[in-house]
C-alpha cells in the first residue's frame, strides 16, 4: 500500500501551459502518473502533452473523474488555485510554489480545516509513490518501491536521503515533501499519523531542519502514537541564531526551540535515532 497517492490517483495540472507546468506533466506522464487533465482559466479545450485542458478544476474534477491536483502557478495566483482545488472539490492538492505570501496561506489553511482536501505544500518538491505515480516536481530515479516512508521539509534532502536508502535496496512506500514555509498544509504529525496506519510501511524517516517547532510536535507524536519506527535527521546544526538558512522557516528565533539541538533532543527523548548525516540515516533503518 502507500499513503496519498497510488495507482488509481487520477491528476489535475494547475497551470499546466506554463513552461514548469508543462515540463513536469511531460515528467510525471513519463513516469506513469495517471495524469488525465490540466486547468488554466481561458485555455478550456487547448491540450498539453496529449492532457485535455479545462477553465476549471471542477470541469476538470467532472469530465475526467480527476481526485488530486498538482499546482504549478506563479506566487501571487497560488492561494486562488488552491482555493479552486477546495472548492472542487479535490481529494489532494500538492502546491509546488515557492513564494506564497504568508498572509495568503493563512487564509488558505482556515479553509483547508474545513474543508475534504488534503494539501501537500507550498513550497515542496512533491509526493512520490515509486512505480505508482508521482505529483510534482520529484525525480523518479532514485526512488524504489519498498517498506519505507519518507517526510521531509527539504527537498534536497529528501532527494539525498532517498538515494542513500535506494543503494541500501531500502525501497520507498511514498515519500512526501512536505514544504519548508512557516505555514504548510501537511505537517510532520500529519504524514507519520498516515505512514502509522500503513500496513505496507515498515518504517519511517522524517527529515527536519531548524526553525519552527513541527518536530519537536511531531517528536510527542511519535512518542505517544507511534509503533512503527522511526529515523530522523536534522538539518542546520550550524546556523546562527536570527539568520534564516534557505526555507522561509528555517529560522531560529533565540526562544530555546526551533534549534536544531533541541529537535534532536526531542526526537532523542522518543525513541527516534537521529543520524548525523544521510548515509547514517540510511544505515539506522537497515538495522531496524
Amino acid at each position: 500500500m502507500s499513503i496519498l497517492v497510488d495507482d488509481d490517483t487520477r491528476v489535475v495540472v494547475q497551470g499546466i501551459t506554463g513552461g514548469e507546468g508543462k515540463f513536469h506533466t511531460e515528467q510525471m506522464i513519463d513516469y506513469g502518473t495517471n495524469v488525465v487533465a490540466g486547468a488554466v482559466p481561458g485555455r478550456g479545450g487547448q491540450t498539453v502533452a496529449g492532457v485535455p485542458v479545462y477553465d476549471t478544476v471542477e470541469r476538470a474534477a467532472e469530465a475526467e473523474d480527476a481526485d488530486a491536483s498538482v499546482i504549478f502557478v506563479p506566487p501571487a495566483f497560488a492561494a486562488d488555485a488552491i482555493f479552486e482545488a477546495l472548492d472542487a472539490p479535490i481529494d489532494l492538492a500538492v502546491a509546488i510554489t515557492e513564494g506564497v505570501p504568508t498572509q495568503d496561506m493563512a487564509a488558505v489553511n482556515a479553509a483547508v480545516s474545513d474543508s475534504e482536501t488534503t494539501l501537500v505544500g507550498p513550497n515542496c518538491p512533491g509526493v512520490i509513490t515509486p512505480g505508482a505515480g508521482k505529483l510534482g516536481i520529484l525525480p523518479g530515479n532514485i526512488f524504489e518501491p519498498g517498506n519505507v516512508g519518507l517526510v521531509s521539509r527539504s527537498g534536497t534532502l529528501t532527494y539525498q536521503v532517498v538515494s542513500n536508502l535506494t543503494d541500501r535496496g531500502l525501497g520507498q512506500s511514498t515519500a512526501v515533501g512536505i514544504g519548508g514555509d512557516p505555514i504548510i498544509g501537511t505537517s510532520f504529525v500529519d504524514a507519520i499519523e498516515l505512514f502509522e496506519a500503513d500496513p505496507d510501511t515498515d518504517a519511517i524517516v522524517m527529515c527536519g531542519e531548524i526553525g519552527g517547532e513541527d518536530e519537536e510536535r511531531a517528536a510527542a507524536f511519535i512518542d505517544d502514537h507511534v509503533d512503527t519506527p522511526v529515523a530522523g535527521f536534522i538539518a542546520g546544526r550550524t546556523a546562527p541564531p536570527g539568520k534564516r538558512m534557505g526555507h522561509a522557516g528555517a529560522i531560529v528565533s533565540g526562544s530555546g526551540t526551533g534549534t536544531a539541538q533541541s529537535k534532536i533532543d526531542a526526537l532523542g527523548e522518543a525513541g527516534v535515532p537521529v543520524g548525523d548525516t544521510p548515509a547514517e540515516v540510511a544505515a539506522i533503518v537497515a538495522d531496524f
